[in-house]
């Protein structure tokens, strides 16, 4: 060794020298663990370059070459391993890595300290011309995180480049919604009920009147559902013990309790099977529907004998199929009467519904707060019902009362008492 110093050597090897740096680990047998770097042709070059990592390690901020070496598609293994979020999440992350991000660098055989601002841009070149916008920029997301998680322990900074906004301030274009008014709640019901029977008609309503998220009424099943719940409540969880108490004085059928629905799971695919989980964001509920709806519910409920409140047209969750498709688009754009002698099940023609011809099943729920705000109900109530957090003080002091479910149980009645005296009206 020519030369030592806090830990750091130089040595000469053939016509260049060599630096030698303690990594501040140690082997299994006690024995200092170093690094080094070669090429150098001055030990001054070489002793500053040891003394640099050595500020380095003291500083939290080295990347060990043992590290460095890292393969991105090893590096991915181990940052789903450490994710912890919902399982939608999760199986979006999943399969944006396993799709795009994984094969891109596996097929380089890149290391994650090799992957700098070039190489970001690259990748988001190659995600910007094989994928559509808005998929594009959920890939290049994904990717931020995984590389912004490798900083300090594999790469020294990351080479993600942040959108900083420069000039004049441009609105993003917002989706454009229409009314939805009682009619044509009725005309997306009717259609339902045409293309499959009276759990098309109820779903539709139920949607409307109650804001629950597509995947929680898929899987409603009929514990959870009025005229059954609270009094079929499996009771589950130990830790809701005062709930369990308090929901059958104040929900269920007669006197004055209130008709409820209780959104406690959703239904979505993970290995190929179709299971339950919490709703999104966690946010259990209990919803109050208006007389009319809690009648049809029971009614539904005593018209076949399946699990599932929606039973879909071959049995089983609306879950398991492709909803949007297959049901949804009928629904909401029309379809064509199917009959003639191959037809196995006709069915007349439905006809479109302008209002949501093209749109999504999801602006239903929209339509459930817009009714809920044109009423003026409760802030705090609306958000709950929606399923929301209410930030700030508001969200720890407030909660939901009894007049204020009633409220909401008295307009959204209103609201089908006034439908069904136009329909009258306009019959006679």
């Amino acid at each position: 060794m020519a030369r030592r110093a806090r830990d750091v050597y130089v040595e000469w090897r053939g016509g260049t020298c060599r630096v030698k740096w303690w990594s501040g680990e140690f082997h299994d047998d006690g024995r200092k663990r170093f690094e080094s770097r070669g090429g150098f042709t001055d030990e001054n070059s070489a002793y500053e370059h040891g003394l640099d990592k050595m500020s380095e390690i003291r500083h939290g901020d080295h990347v060990s070459n043992r590290d460095g070496k890292t393969l991105m598609s090893d590096w991915l293994d181990d940052w789903l391993a450490g994710m912890d979020h919902a399982h939608l999440t999760e199986r979006g992350y999943r399969s944006v890595i396993e799709n795009h991000i994984r094969p891109y660098f596996k097929k380089r055989n890149t290391a994650v300290a090799d992957i700098d601002v070039l190489a970001y841009r690259a990748f988001r070149k190659y995600a910007n011309g094989a994928l559509k916008p808005t998929s594009a920029k959920n890939v290049m997301m994904v990717l931020g995180m995984v590389l912004d998680d490798a900083v300090p322990r594999l790469i020294k900074t990351s080479p993600v480049e942040r959108t900083r906004r420069r000039g004049k301030f441009t609105k993003k274009p917002k989706e454009r919604k229409k009314d939805v008014r009682p009619e044509i709640v009725e005309q997306l019901a009717c259609n339902a009920r045409t293309y499959f029977g009276e759990p098309g008609y109820v779903f539709m309503w139920t949607m409307a009147m109650t804001g629950m998220r597509p995947a929680e009424l898929y899987g409603l099943t009929r514990e959870y559902c009025y005229p059954n719940w609270p009094g079929s409540d499996p009771r589950s969880n130990p830790d809701e013990e005062e709930r369990y108490e308090e929901d059958p004085q104040r929900y269920g059928k007669g006197g004055e309790l209130m008709p409820a629905i209780r959104v406690e799971r959703q239904v979505q695919y993970e290995g190929g099977k179709l299971g339950f989980f919490p709703p999104k964001y966690e946010s259990y509920r209990t919803l109050v529907v208006p007389p009319f709806l809690a009648e049809l519910l029971e009614q539904l409920l005593d018209s076949h004998d399946s699990r599932w409140v929606f039973p879909a047209i071959q049995g089983g969750s609306l879950g398991a199929v492709n909803f949007d498709y297959k049901y949804w688009r009928p629904i909401a754009d029309g379809a064509k009467a199917r009959e003639g002698e191959r037809v196995r099940k006709p069915r007349p023609a439905i006809p479109e519904v302008a209002t949501f011809a093209g749109k999504r099943l999801y602006l239903l729920r929209h339509a459930h707060k817009a009714w809920l705000d044109e009423d003026g109900h409760s802030k705090f109530a609306v958000e709950s019902r929606m399923g929301h957090e209410v930030p700030g003080v508001e969200g720890v002091y407030s909660s939901v009362t009894v007049p204020m479910e009633r409220a909401i149980m008295k307009t959204l009645q209103e609201r089908w008492d006034g439908l069904q005296e136009r329909l009258r009206r306009s019959e006679s």
